[in-house]
């Protein structure tokens, strides 16, 4: 039989109830491509309720935080110390099915079968569903477990939602948040009870493809800046009458800026450093631009990623600096909204180890990796709690309707997770 084989040794009751999950959240929450589960707003409301229910049917005890997290458990038992198993379970517009859901249905999967075989385990397992891990709707990304830490601030509260007359604090609230105690930086979990949390989470990118590993252990987790949105404001004008040196034009500024980062992208990188900028969003104004139109203004977003956090220092000053030079030059004024950072996050080394000669047992030996992008595990080894995570392997890419996780790929990831709690 092939290491990677799982169809002769998987445990069917998870595959059944993971492949049930799956497809009814899939269901619930399609749009006209992919799914869409709004941080705080209906898709990601249909997808907790559904967890709810299907908890209550298999006898599992549900509990609901004070920013609108769930934690799922075995029973009521507040005072011993336990492993917490989680993700996220909101997506991007029109997004994949398995970014965070997976890691939400690998814990839940296992706890279904600790009631179902009534296993005995060394510690307890909870399993958290956490809200509102994209950036994608209000700008802040680990809203959920930014919460319960207490490191939401006003300004997060206070951000827009991106299509909706809609603040972060008044979506918390419609979701039965209690913002009074959010804002107060409250934090609503004893960390000192977590002995380990786990997130199990779709590989975003292709390196497990590359690999042909169907799972691999995530070393680390790169940090960012971002900034969601910076105007670049020059003159308007007629495209025919106004030459090169006299033009104050906006859409020749920025993308000059976005080369000169590029230039310091191959730079860092030629020296070995560790970096990847990208600007997603990049845009005129559609109710006065026009093929004959020299464009007065343009707005775009900016973001570095990086596991070394004098990279990002590095790269936030760059940026500013040719900023200077290219307003000079072309006569142009650049404004940043505020910024938005992420630590870069460490893992726990002792976790890391324990994950690893778990996925040992599965044939996958030295199968590590960084994480370029970032995790709500990242807030929880912030906060000192320590945490692992798995990558499964997952083809074309992530955040768009394409994502592809293999079932057979899943069960390696939930079969490395369930040893690990077993010989914890």
């Amino acid at each position: 039989m092939n290491k990677f084989d799982m169809e002769k040794n998987e445990d069917n009751y998870c595959k059944n109830l993971a492949i049930k999950i799956f497809d009814d959240i899939a269901d619930l929450t399609k749009d006209n491509q992919g799914v869409t589960r709004e941080s705080y707003g209906k898709g990601e409301d249909k997808a907790i309720k559904y967890l709810e229910n299907l908890a209550n049917d298999l006898g599992l005890f549900i509990e609901v935080d004070e920013c609108a997290n769930v934690i799922f458990s075995i029973n009521e038992n507040k005072n011993s110390s336990y492993i917490l198993v989680g993700s996220h379970m909101d997506s991007v517009p029109r997004g994949g099915n398995f970014d965070g859901l997976a890691g939400v249905v690998a814990g839940f999967v296992i706890l279904a079968e600790i009631k179902h075989k009534n296993i005995k385990s060394n510690f307890p397992i909870k399993v958290i569903a956490l809200r509102a891990e994209e950036s994608a709707w209000f700008g802040p990304s680990f809203i959920g477990s930014k919460a319960i830490f207490g490191l939401l601030t006003k300004k997060d509260l206070s951000s827009m939602h991106r299509d909706k007359n809609l603040s972060l604090k008044e979506a918390m609230l419609s979701c039965g948040a209690n913002v009074e105690k959010v804002q107060s930086s409250k934090i609503f979990l004893n960390k000192d009870k977590i002995k380990a949390f786990v997130e199990l989470h779709i590989e975003q990118g292709p390196i497990l493809i590359d690999k042909k590993w169907p799972a691999a252990i995530v070393t680390g987790i790169r940090g960012n800046i971002r900034y969601r949105k910076i105007s670049c404001l020059g003159t308007a004008g007629h495209s025919g009458t106004i030459p090169r040196w006299l033009r104050k034009d906006s859409v020749f500024a920025s993308t000059e800026l976005i080369s000169r980062m590029d230039d310091h992208w191959k730079t860092i990188e030629q020296h070995g450093g560790d970096l990847v900028l990208t600007s997603g969003i990049f845009h005129t104004d559609n109710l006065h631009h026009a093929m004959s139109r020299i464009p007065g203004e343009l707005f775009f977003s900016f973001e570095a990623r990086s596991q070394d956090p004098s990279t990002l220092l590095a790269l936030e000053g760059l940026l500013k600096s040719e900023c200077k030079t290219i307003e000079k030059e072309r006569g142009v004024k650049f404004k940043f909204d505020d910024l938005i950072k992420s630590a870069p996050a460490e893992l726990d080394k002792n976790i890391i180890d324990k994950l690893l000669k778990s996925a040992e047992k599965f044939g996958l030996n030295e199968a590590i990796l960084p994480s370029g992008a970032g995790h709500d595990a990242a807030i929880f080894s912030d906060q000192g709690v320590p945490t692992g995570m798995i990558f499964v392997r997952n083809d074309n890419g992530s955040h768009n309707p394409e994502e592809t996780m293999e079932i057979k790929d899943f069960i390696v990831g939930v079969s490395i997770l369930k040893d690990f709690i077993k010989n914890f």
